[in-house]
């Protein structure tokens, strides 16, 4: 097989990658030996931020959190009624022996808003049951 010019098949190392030497097992330090010292305690500091704060230092507060929550709807808000006004073609939908039209946004958004209410159901009984076991203990 042939090799690119300049390459080198000889089983030869280049100058870029030296061979691994063994040297044998290096001494275990500890910090009360010759070879090693303990670090100063008073140069060691802390340096990640208190609790309930950013990494710049800035407080994180409940009012923070429920206007970044309301952005949060508010853009999701806009995208859905986006969503529902270019999907206002009536579709039939039947549930159980009823039949009627609504537009395909809606019945999805009713879709959406009930499967919620089943989920908010299996977790409001999951909660009941937590607090049942937390009460006997």
């Amino acid at each position: 097989m042939s090799t690119p010019a300049g390459d080198r098949d000889d089983g030869s190392y280049s100058d870029a990658v030296a061979p691994y030497e063994d040297s044998g097992p290096s001494a275990i330090t500890t910090p009360d030996s010759d070879q090693h010292s303990a670090p100063d305690p008073e140069a060691v500091r802390d340096t990640r931020p208190a609790a309930g704060t950013t990494p710049d230092g800035i407080a994180h507060t409940k009012a923070a959190a429920t206007w970044t929550g309301l952005v949060v709807g508010a853009i999701v808000l806009v995208i859905l009624l986006i969503f529902i006004l270019q999907n206002l073609d009536a579709v039939p939908v039947e549930i159980f022996v009823w039949t009627f039209e609504l537009p395909l946004g809606v019945s999805m958004l009713l879709a959406a808003i009930a499967g919620a209410l089943v989920m908010a159901l299996a977790g409001g009984v999951r909660i009941l049951q937590i607090r049942r076991a937390a009460k006997r203990k």
